[in-house]
């Protein structure tokens, strides 16, 4: 039994499966503050303490046997596979991490070398065409995920339901799936069926988007972003997230799910 990518409260209240680029660094923050009435001061990616972690070999005993006797309230959070992508974009491709480097090195080099993409200069403050840009590490996403070159596909846009079904494969059960685009609501689902030391008002719990600003804005709706060929290729990706997450394939413009998400058909199709 492995978790990769799970973390928990230290009161054992809430497991959650992080997946990128879907509120997850709000969520870590609400975990945080529900054990510590306080937010952990900085990126609560970096957080090594106040929170159980996979990554952390001393939590892993605990995260287990929590799953395995059910006893935090188990839960993931997604988003519309058309505006996690472009999030994607902006932040990791065309934007300057908080280290001040370009994410993963030589991986923009690379992408304007082999694609023709352009990220708005060294800076990404110069202008450029965004929509063209977008199209072309589209294509570059599908080459990562279908034939895992020139690199394996990187978490930030490798499929939502490909991060779900790792807790579901390795024995751990989901009592509540949400959607980025009704945070709100599908936190306070978690809130309350939880007990935790400190109280949590999510009305005035800010929002913690550790990727804003790092990137040029976005100039454009998102349905501007995707020609014909861009959803096919969005199909190829991601035809599982718009399946069992209910989102809106045939429609970019329609960030909003179409209907609720069965919990027995995402365990049952992604425990294979």
């Amino acid at each position: 039994m492995a978790f990769p990518g799970t973390w928990m409260t230290e009161s054992q209240s809430m497991v959650y499966r992080v997946v990128p680029k879907c509120a997850c660094s709000t969520i870590g923050q609400i975990m945080y503050y529900s054990d510590h009435g306080r937010f952990y001061d900085g990126d609560v990616h970096d957080a090594t303490e106040g929170l159980h972690k996979w990554a952390q070999e001393h939590s892993q005993p605990i995260i287990k046997a929590s799953i395995k006797t059910r006893t935090g309230y188990t839960f993931t959070c997604v988003r519309n596979p058309y505006s996690r992508v472009l999030s994607s974009f902006f932040d990791k491709i065309c934007g300057i991490q908080r280290n001040g480097k370009r994410y993963r090195g030589n991986l923009v080099p690379l992408l304007i070398q082999k694609y023709g993409i352009e990220v708005g200069g060294d800076d990404g403050t110069e202008e450029f065409d965004q929509v063209r840009s977008f199209r072309r590490f589209l294509l570059f996403v599908r080459d990562t995920i279908r034939w895992r070159r020139p690199m394996e596909p990187d978490i930030h846009w490798s499929s939502v339901s490909g991060h779900v079904s790792t807790f579901i494969v390795n024995g751990g059960r989901y009592r509540h799936i949400f959607w980025t685009e009704k945070f709100n609501e599908g936190m306070q689902t978690v809130l309350d069926n939880v007990q935790t030391p400190y109280p949590v008002d999510l009305g005035t719990i800010p929002r913690f988007n550790e990727s804003e600003g790092h990137g040029p804005k976005r100039l454009h709706p998102v349905e501007d972003y995707f020609d014909d060929l861009s959803m096919h290729l969005m199909k190829e990706i991601y035809h599982r997230d718009f399946q069992l997450f209910r989102y809106d394939f045939d429609n970019p413009a329609n960030k909003l799910p179409l209907g609720e998400i069965d919990l027995d058909e995402v365990h049952a199709k992604l425990g294979d």
